[in-house]
């Protein structure tokens, strides 16, 4: 039995103690005045009775009625029942409130409770204080509370006549029976009747059961007011432990919303903050850190509004508000959407009839009451479903003398497959369920509703699932029981209580409420306690039993575990290989072993491993051979790396006993055990782990202690012990629990004792085994410590999850730690002992177990781990004696002439990146990643050879490598060793040439090697100086950094030269430069720095120089001439003859009438050290005034000359960009000196000069005086651009809009170059535009240029293309002859950027998750393509300019970055000559190398420029190029393997070549001019011209079969991103040789002859598998030749035409090559396109070769030509005849082709004339003769030995007639007379010359 009500209490309003405006609650009078004992007064009551604070009101208000709850110290909930109703203020009060009227006011604006004062006769000013009456009570019976104190008001207001005391006095003595006792037998003990005494009567009805929340309405209306998903919200952020804040005008309702949350979380109490009605002066409490449910009212909503983690809900709106930093996980699905369908049908059962055509006319809607039930019964399901099967996860640790019972979390997750679930993860975590397994994992006692629904109804309740109707009735079922519990007995319920009449508080009262007389209700109080005392204590009886169990989790979830379902052949598999291993069947285990890892996948196969493995252990211990321990090891480790941290499906828990049971004999005594080979799993370093094994174990200890041994029972029994075993932990334990009272004391000190030492000892056990897995094998490595932070520190213990740095970090700690050599040991051993500490530190207290066994045990741990490491070095030592695996023989790789190994094979495993053709992949193919072996690091390269560890790909070499020097990214990694999946160190590098090695260490490299290795590399990588790189130290004798041996050389040497000639420059350069040797970019003339003290006017200084860099040519010193002779064979010099831009005579005089002369100005370097030392400048620019003219200039780089057009005689110019006139040029006309010109503008001056020069020297516009301009108008819309009115800026536009405007006015404006984030882009036809081509004729699709159309005349004789901001600083031209063309261009970082995405595009790090698109968009934020589609726009844009006669001037950047790419572009589009090898190589020279591209810097060549990282400035060129390439394959002369080869070899710092970043640096490291007396004979190549000559010679691979070029042709290439396609350099992979860029390494060993094969049957077939990413498909594959002329078979009979003549020879020679077998091969290397055909195969143009890898054609044309001797320097060359084209390599056996033409042949008798192609040999002494030129077997052949004479012949009948009789000549042999006739007669003497010439040589 219970108190109805504790205490009575009068709550008044009073002034405030520190007198401000706000009153105060004052307790008037509270009963009884001593507290219960059981129950103490509860502190801070007249806050919760007025929340809002106490405050006077104008006007009468209706009296308010609310219940708050108080938590007490012991989480004992208080009731407060509060009416409040208001008096007259007493004058005291009043004063009060009349201090501070102000603030009352303001808090009425607040929305306070302050009324106007109502019609009704009150005083004027007259104020009404609240008085409020509380009853406070443990019990929670809303309605009694109401009633009774309404009584007492009424009692009051009516003046009613009856004693308050004795209403008080019978209110506080009224007893109740609690709920769910055993005494509610009658009706009349369930259902109490009271009465105060004043004729009212209540019924008090307690509910069923006690564990069963009380709801009434309340959380039905919690759906009203939020609706269904707002509360599902609420619901889900109360259980993860969040905060709620409940907002509503009404007090009431924030108490219902409260108790409705609370009543939907049954089964799980909420154990936080509970404050339904929060008072105004607390309201700091809401930024407590700790989760609530609390409620405040809406007046004070803006105080709540900066909280920032709180889930508002207001109730008054319907809103719930999430911040942003606050994640709600949801219900898992399915769960959610069903709770959601079920919610609405209960909620709105309208619904589901809402569309019917005849709905039916009534439907039954539940009451209020009844739907709060069904709500509840949803919810009550939802628990259900989701904690269904819990019981079977837990853990009775101890049963006596209270039960110890703990949840195994993570087999619960494990075996519901919601591991991954955010929610029920936090819910299992969460307070509330550890309240709930502590409170309902007690086996015995009583149970309710929930406790059924759980154990029966699951089944139920899934086969419901798609049935929304039996749903429903489930549901209303469950309600039933709900509102049963709370109403047991509805027919009794009838109250009579008196209530006030209407608007009874509106009258004036008689008197206020009485103070009442204490010793009354004392007295009264007293009594009822005697009269309690004697009757006897009422005890709650429960009915206790056993809780069901329910359904083992097994028989609930019976779904497939995902894709690796329990596949029967998949677990076969398994067993058969445990078998065969057990059985010693090695190869057969072998075979199966990596299906068996792949199976090991699933968890089945798992499982499955772990129970075959249980069957091979006996007693404890299974000793195994070598072999097959390192089988179950590997087994073992492949099921243990994907157990994460918690082992959610008992892998590891099932495989820890067999870790220890496994066993192999080392030697005598020495046992290695399978344990110290399993440790590198991080599920060994989770606490969580051990602690629900520890429990587990001790459970079943337990169990077994209470289940009696068979033996002891007598035979009758023995039947009763099968059942006896199968009963669960949980109801051995339910059984001695419901024994234990009856047991004597003796027995139960027993029982408390064995438990307790059951556990003590199991801490024992599992302290072994700790210390065995956690104790690495080696203890000198601290691996251990690296891997598990787990072990470091409490704090992540928890969540050991292990990521690459963190590891690193902690071994760092560590390692930096330890002070003394041995201390790493002994932190080993320290780690695991405060691990194994803090384990039983918890287990040991939480199973209580004695202090005394605790204390022991802490001092077992250290001797356990001592002595299990001494153990452990015994081990050690002799595992190292074990004969080693056999690992595969490291294979030793290839190495180029000079290049040394660094570092020796270090063994590793190449693992697959994201790239899936070594995988198999979508392409197919077999898996030959991952590869096993070893890295190579060498002088030049780093190299990974090795063989795939599947063993069903076969003896494949793999092989992958990168130069040293293109390595781009260097990191660490985590990685699974693939073969025994044990975690391992790896690294992962990437190289711009597209490669990557992802590579995990080998556990026998141990951790230094591994850190050797990356300090070798990055050592290699970035040198201190260039001199250190590969290219220097290759074949040179002499250490690195030591200057060569000085040789006594008579004459000077070129060597001594460059040294005095960089000595000679540094003197001239002048005081600011003498201290650099090398700049950056902001170069000397810091742009905005004062000039040095010593200048006084910067145009002078050029006159003060020292004479020697302006002499006159003619006065050169002799050491000066052999400079300039040795810059006149400069590659610039060459082309700059070849392009008749002027010449360099002996004397270094010139003709004046040449428009632009070489200037030796810059031979000294002093005026630009990145220009080359002879420029072209206009005949008219003196020396001297050029030095002034190129401080306008960045770097220096002042316009100069670098290419002229043959055609309309424009020159293309480039500079770097203009000093811009910002903020540096303000700076610098500051510091100006103020008398003369200031120096901006006198340098502006000697540009306008230059420029003027330049105009002048262009033979058309020479003469011209303004009239050809391009438009007249300065370009309004350039706004702050314009320099001045008279500046024209041409911009360009879009193409159409531009071409519409002008379709309208012929001089349409310019719209502007804008390129502006990724689409923008320069209009294609913007060039023909800019050349004044008609634009009636629309543009072209794609980007092409429209057809050319009319010239128009205005247009202006120089284009400078600037960038926007830099072309501010132009002077306009006066006479309006150039016109600045502003374009927005990249920056060199942008290009590294874009770069670095490309990089990742091609070459991710790991495997993608999702197929190909992630490719395409990944290409696409590179923005690569579109950086080449700028480049490509603009140089065509130059190209139309200079095809329409106008000159440019391309002046952006520093001038050595995109300049030199579109200066470069526009030579190569524009002039045949650039696009053939010797023209190609010109350019590169001259534009790049010359002009000072940046290699070594953009490169990061040496330490310097580490900083500043890759910049693939010249590969975007190559680029360009081979885009230009595919749209033109017949222009160029080269291959596209020639661009790779560039693009590989530029970065890869074999070759000299691309080293350094000018001319200037070249010569002071002696490079440019080597020794001409050099005998270099066959030493490495220096220079990769050299090389590619050198290879040219061998093989034709840089030759592009194709080449056929139109005489005039100027390319325009499409430049579209559409039209680009992605450079296969970029993606292309040959694992079988490494890149095939390094020629010597590429070659395979020759395949010996078919005739030699040892197996002597048939040929084999030369076809062969080309697998992609094995072998370089473009030379594996047929050859181009072969692939046309098929492709040209297949059009024809497409088109249904006969085949031509080609076909036959074709056929025939194909006949004949396959008759006449192979013939001795010459030991030539078998390269793919080497031939090593004898010379009769050699017809005229095509000769096949049948090579030991395939049938592969190669052209070789030769002519009379040797190799070297071919015309390429006239313009001739660049439009070779075909036959001359492979003149370059020519095999010992080759014919010489001395003479050969067309010549008409009479037939032998009776035959006509034919004309046919005659070929005189003089080397193999014939005449030859074909039906066409290009056929390939001759018709006939007149050997020349037989020739008797040579005669002029005559015409016979049939010969042609139109030919003179001279042309006729005969020649008599020995057999017959042959009849010639030629074209003409000097062709015909030709002939006849060259034959006789042959008979008299003969």
């Amino acid at each position: 039995m219970a108190r109805l009500a504790d205490y009575f209490v009068l709550v008044a309003f009073g002034p405030h103690p520190r007198g401000s405006g706000e009153g105060q609650g004052h307790i008037l009078q509270r009963f009884p005045e001593k507290d219960w004992e059981d129950n103490p007064f509860p502190q801070g009551i007249e806050l919760f009775c007025q929340p809002s604070g106490w405050q006077l009101c104008p006007e009468r208000s209706p009296p308010t009625f609310f219940v708050a709850v108080l938590t007490d110290i012991n989480s004992e909930r208080h009731y407060c029942a509060c009416l409040t109703f208001w008096e007259p203020a007493e004058p005291t009060q009043e004063a009060v409130c009349t201090e501070d009227a102000a603030g009352r006011e303001e808090e009425a604006d607040a929305g306070g409770p302050v009324r106007l004062p109502p019609a009704a006769a009150v005083p004027p000013g007259q104020l009404f204080a609240p008085k409020t009456l509380v009853l406070v009570s443990r019990l929670d019976h809303v309605e009694v509370f109401r009633n009774s104190l309404g009584l007492i008001y009424t009692i009051h207001v009516e003046g009613l006549n009856v004693g308050l005391e004795n209403v008080v006095g019978n209110l506080l003595t009224c007893i109740i029976p609690l709920a769910g006792g055993s005494q509610l037998d009658s009706v009349e003990d369930g259902v109490r009747t009271i009465s105060l005494g004043a004729g009212d009567r209540q019924v008090i009805q307690t509910p069923l059961t006690d564990s069963l929340p009380i709801s009434r309405c309340s959380v039905a209306l919690l759906f009203r007011q939020l609706g269904i998903a707002n509360v599902l919200s609420l619901f889900c952020a109360a259980l993860t432990e969040h905060k709620v804040l409940f907002l509503s005008r009404s007090y009431q309702r924030l108490s219902d919303a409260c108790r409705g949350l609370l009543a939907l979380l049954f089964p799980l109490r909420y154990s936080f903050t509970y404050v339904p009605i929060l008072p105004a002066q607390l309201l700091e409490v809401l930024s407590t850190p700790t989760p609530f449910i609390i409620g405040v009212n809406a007046a004070f909503q803006a105080e709540t509004q900066e909280l920032l983690d709180v889930i508002v809900a207001d109730l008054d709106g319907g809103t719930v508000t999430v911040p942003e930093c606050v994640h709600i996980p949801a219900l898992p699905e399915p769960l959610h959407s069903q709770t959601h369908s079920v919610l609405s049908m209960v909620l709105d059962p309208e619904l589901e009839l809402a569309d019917l055509a005849f709905p039916p006319p009534t439907v039954s809607t539940s009451s209020l009451k009844m739907q709060d039930k069904e709500l509840r019964a949803v919810f009550l399901r939802l628990f259900a479903q989701l904690l269904q099967g819990y019981r079977w996860c837990l853990h009775m640790v101890r049963i006596h003398p209270e039960p110890v019972i703990r949840f195994h979390k993570a087999a619960f997750l494990g075996q519901r497959g919601l591991v991954e679930d955010d929610f029920l993860m936090k819910v299992l975590e969460g307070m509330a369920f550890a309240g709930f397994v502590s409170e309902r994992g007690v086996p015995y006692r009583p149970t309710d509703l929930f406790d059924e629904l759980v154990a029966h109804e699951v089944a139920r309740m899934r086969a419901d699932e798609n049935h929304p109707q039996r749903v429903l009735s489930h549901v209303k079922e469950l309600a039933e029981q709900l509102y049963k519990n709370e109403n047991p007995y509805p027919a009794v319920a009838m109250h009579k209580v008196q209530r006030p009449g209407e608007a009874s508080h509106l009258r004036r009262a008689p008197r206020p409420f009485p103070r009442l007389d204490e010793g009354t209700v004392q007295w009264i109080v007293d009594q009822a306690t005697a009269k309690m005392q004697g009757a006897p204590p009422a005890v709650k009886a429960e009915r206790r039993t056993t809780v069901p169990s329910g359904p083992p989790m097994t028989a609930i979830l019976e779904r497939s575990s995902g894709l690796h379902g329990n596949s029967a052949r998949r677990l076969e598999v398994v067993r058969n290989c445990i078998s065969y291993v057990f059985e010693g069947k090695m190869l057969e285990a072998k075979k199966l072993l990596p299906a068996v890892l792949r199976a090991l996948k699933g968890r089945a196969a798992r499982r499955c491993l772990a129970q075959e493995l249980h069957l091979h252990v006996q007693q404890n211990r299974a000793v195994l051979d070598h072999q097959q321990f390192d089988f179950v090891v590997r087994m073992m480790n492949c099921c243990l790396q994907d157990c994460t941290s918690l082992d959610e499906h008992g892998i590891a828990a099932a495989l820890l006993p067999l870790v220890t049971a496994f066993c192999r004999k080392l030697s005598p005594g020495v046992t290695q055990f399978a344990y110290s080979c399993v440790q590198e799993h991080v599920v060994w370093s989770t606490p969580q782990f051990w602690e629900a094994m520890f429990y587990g174990d001790v459970q079943t200890h337990i169990r077994a202690l209470y289940l009696e041994p068979a033996e002891d029972r007598d035979p009758a029994q023995v039947g009763e012990a099968a059942a006896e075993d199968e009963r669960s932990a949980l109801d051995v334990a339910s059984e001695q629990r419901r024994l234990w009272p009856t047991l004597s004391r003796e027995k139960q000190q027993e029982l408390v004792q064995k438990e307790e030492s059951t556990v003590f000892s199991q801490a024992i056990h599992y302290a072994n085994r700790m210390s065995y897995l956690l104790l690495p094998l080696d203890t000198s490595k601290s691996r251990l410590l690296r891997e598990r932070a787990g072990l470091g520190d409490p704090e992540s213990a928890s969540n050991s999850l292990l990521t690459s740095s963190m590891a690193g970090s902690v071994a760092e700690s560590y390692d930096t730690e330890s002070g003394f050599e041995d201390a790493e040991t002994c932190d080993v051993a320290g780690a695991v002992v405060r691990f194994i500490n803090r384990f039983v530190d918890k287990v040991c207290t939480e199973s209580g177990v004695t202090s005394d066994h605790l204390k022991g045990l802490h001092v077992m741990v250290p001797d356990i781990v001592q002595m299990h490491i001494e153990t452990l070095e015994a081990v050690h030592r002799e595992s190292k004696r074990l004969p080693p695996i056999q690992k595969p023989k490291l294979l030793r790789p290839r190495l180029l002439p000079g290049e040394e190994c660094v570092l020796d094979g270090l063994r590793v495993y190449l693992l697959p990146d994201g790239r899936e053709e070594g995988v198999g992949g979508s392409a197919g193919g077999p898996a030959l990643l991952p590869a096993e072996g070893a890295v190579f690091l060498t002088t030049y390269r780093v190299i990974f050879t090795g063989m795939p560890t599947d063993p069903l790909v076969g003896e494949q070499v793999v092989v992958r490598s990168f130069p040293v020097a293109a390595l781009t990214k260097e990191k660490r990694i985590s990685v699974q060793n693939p073969v025994d999946q044990l975690l391992q160190d790896g690294l992962q590098l990437r190289s711009c040439t597209f490669q990557l090695l992802k590579m995990a260490f080998d556990e026998e490299v141990g951790s230094d090697s591994a850190e050797l290795f990356r300090k070798q590399l990055h050592k290699l990588r970035y040198p201190p100086d260039v001199r250190d790189t590969f290219a220097f130290t290759l074949g040179s004798a002499h250490t690195t950094g030591q200057p060569p041996r000085a040789t006594k050389d008579k004459g000077p040497s070129l060597r001594t030269l460059s040294r005095n000639l960089v000595k000679n420059a540094k003197k001239t350069i002048g005081r600011q430069y003498v201290t650099r040797k090398k700049y950056h970019p902001p170069s000397w003339e810091h742009r905005g720095q004062p000039p040095p003290e010593d200048q006084e006017d910067a145009i002078s200084v050029s006159e003060e120089l020292e004479p020697s860099t302006l002499t006159p040519s003619l006065a050169l010193k002799p050491s000066d001439r052999m400079t300039m002779s040795s810059l006149v064979e400069r590659a610039c010099c060459r082309d700059y003859q070849r392009l008749g831009l002027g010449t360099l005579s002996s004397s270094l005089s010139r003709a004046k009438s040449e428009p632009f002369r070489i200037s030796p100005v810059n031979r000294m370097y002093a005026i630009c050290r990145s220009y080359p030392g002879l420029l072209i400048v206009p005949q008219s620019v003196q020396d001297n005034a050029l030095q002034r003219v190129s401080r306008c200039y960045r770097q220096n780089r002042f316009p100069v000359v670098c290419w002229r057009s043959g055609r309309s005689k424009a020159v293309l110019l480039r500079s770097g960009g203009l000093h811009g006139k910002g903020v540096v040029g303000l700076f610098k006309a500051q510091n100006a000196p103020s008398p003369g010109q200031s120096q901006a503008d006198s340098s502006s001056l000697e540009q306008e000069k230059y420029l003027q020069a330049v105009v002048s020297s262009m033979p058309r516009f020479a003469d011209a005086s303004g009239r050809n301009t391009l438009s007249g108008f300065s370009s309004v819309h350039m706004g702050g651009h314009v320099p001045s009115p008279r500046a024209r800026v041409t911009t360009l536009s879009n193409p159409m809009a531009a071409s519409a405007s002008r379709r309208t006015a012929p001089r349409g404006k310019w719209g502007s170059v804008r390129a502006s984030g990724r689409s923008g882009v320069l209009g294609g036809d913007v060039g023909s535009r800019l050349a004044g081509r008609d634009m009636l004729a629309p543009p072209q699709a794609n980007g092409a240029p429209p057809d050319p159309g009319f010239l128009r005349p205005q247009r202006a004789a120089l284009y400078i293309i600037g960038d926007k901001a830099q072309l501010k600083g132009v002077r306009p031209d006066p006479l309006q002859q150039w016109e600045l063309v502003p374009i927005e261009v990249f920056e060199a970082r942008q290009v590294k950027t874009s770069f670095k995405k490309l990089l990742k595009a091609c070459v991710p790090g790991c495997p993608a998750l999702e197929p190909s698109p992630a490719f395409l968009r990944s290409l696409e934020d590179s923005e690569w393509l579109t950086q080449i589609h700028k480049l490509l726009q603009v140089s065509v844009l130059v190209v139309e300019l200079l095809d329409s006669g106008s000159s440019v001037l391309v002046s952006l950047e520093d001038g050595w970055d995109i300049t030199t790419q579109v200066v470069s572009l526009v030579q190569l589009l524009s002039d045949p000559f650039y696009r053939t090898l010797e023209g190609f190589r010109l350019l590169v020279e001259k534009e790049w190398l010359s002009f000072g591209h940046r290699f070594s810097h953009r490169g990061a060549h040496t330490l310097a420029g580490q900083s500043s990282g890759f910049t693939p400035v010249f590969l975007q060129f190559l680029d360009c190029v081979h885009q230009v390439h595919l749209q033109f394959p017949m222009e160029f002369e080269f291959s596209p393997f020639y661009l790779k080869f560039l693009g590989y070899h530029h970065v890869s710092r074999r070759f000299r070549t691309f080293l350094l970043d000018s001319d200037y640096e070249r010569i002071e490291l002696g490079l440019l001019y080597e020794e001409k007396g050099e005998r270099r004979g066959q030493q490495a190549c220096r220079s990769v011209w050299e090389y590619v000559d050198r290879l040219s010679k061998r093989t034709p691979v840089f030759y592009n079969y194709m080449y056929a070029p139109e005489d005039t042709e100027v390319l325009r290439p499409y430049s579209n991103v559409s039209n680009l396609k992605v450079w296969d350099f970029y993606t292309e992979e040959s694992l079988a040789e490494g890149p095939p860029y390094d020629w010597e390494l590429a070659q395979g060993p020759p395949e010996p002859p078919e005739e030699e094969r040892l197996d002597g049957g048939a040929p084999q077939s030369r076809r062969r598998v080309v697998w992609p990413c094995y072998d370089s498909r473009p030379r594996a594959q047929p050859d181009a030749i072969s692939r046309l002329l098929e492709e040209l078979q297949r059009l024809e009979t497409e088109l249904g035409r006969p085949p031509e003549r080609w076909k036959d020879t074709w056929d025939r020679v194909k006949a004949a090559q396959r008759l006449e077998g192979r013939p001795d091969g010459r030991g030539t290397p078998s390269s793919l396109l080497v031939s090593s055909m004898p010379h009769h195969r050699r017809s005229l143009g095509v000769y096949l070769q049948e090579g030991p890898v395939g049938s592969t054609l190669s052209l070789s044309l030769d002519s009379d030509q040797s190799s070297g001797s071919t015309a390429s320097g006239s313009r001739q060359a660049a439009r070779r005849s075909t036959s001359t084209l492979y003149s370059q390599f020519q095999t010992a056996e080759s014919e010489n082709r001395s003479h050969e033409g067309t010549l008409y042949k009479k037939g032998a008798f009776m035959k006509p004339w034919k004309a046919r192609w005659f070929v005189l040999d003089k080397t193999k002494h014939q005449l030859r003769y074909y039906d066409h030129r290009v056929d390939t077997e001759c018709k006939g052949i007149i050997d020349l030995a037989e020739v008797e004479a040579v005669a002029p012949g005559t015409p016979t009948m049939g010969a042609p007639k139109t030919v003179d009789e001279k042309a006729f000549f005969d020649v008599k042999t020995t057999r017959r007379v042959y009849n010639f006739c030629a074209q003409d007669v000097p062709s015909a003497q030709q002939w006849v010359d060259q034959i006789q010439g042959c008979l008299s040589d003969a």
